[in-house]
């Protein structure tokens, strides 16, 4: 059975160029706001929409080795992207499905309000290992970063 764990954080960038990140520059920013984790990003078919697969490499002194992606859900006029691992990493960890989407909205000019739903089903008792929670905080965490490339590197 899926379950759900909803959260949601405040982002300092406008929501044009969170959205443009998150979407479109997608392989190219990753490993630049996270260079002590992920080692490249190569795009493995599709053209950035619906249906378009990923793969992330990790760095050697990294647990996982690998996850690829793909674009469940996009939508340019609700800024709404899925994200579901569909092999490797999360999977490797006893989960069976994991999902991030991504809804933003806008506060203001300079702000952008992003709604995260993490969808997880699970083979077997492994919740205390790999806690919704704790991958919602690795996903702010992400986005962070991403917020502070945007400022440093202009929005």
């Amino acid at each position: 059975m899926i379950k759900e764990f909803n959260t949601q954080t405040e982002v300092s960038v406008g929501l044009e160029a969170l959205w443009e990140a998150l979407s479109k520059d997608f392989i190219n920013i990753v490993p630049k706001v996270l260079p002590n984790i992920v080692k490249d990003v190569q795009l493995i078919e599709g053209d950035g929409g619906v249906g378009t697969i990923f793969i992330l490499h990790f760095l050697a002194d990294v647990s996982l080795s690998y996850q690829k992606e793909k674009i469940t859900e996009f939508d340019e006029n609700s800024h709404e992207i899925g994200l579901q691992v569909i092999e490797g990493g999360y999977l490797n960890q006893g989960l069976s499905y994991y999902k991030t989407t991504f809804q933003l909205s806008p506060i203001g000019e300079l702000k952008t309000l992003v709604n995260l739903k993490t969808s997880y089903d699970h083979e077997s008792d492994i919740e205390e290992r790999v806690k919704p929670t704790k991958t919602s905080e690795s996903t702010i965490f992400f986005l962070k970063r991403i917020e502070k490339y945007l400022q440093l590197n202009g929005t």
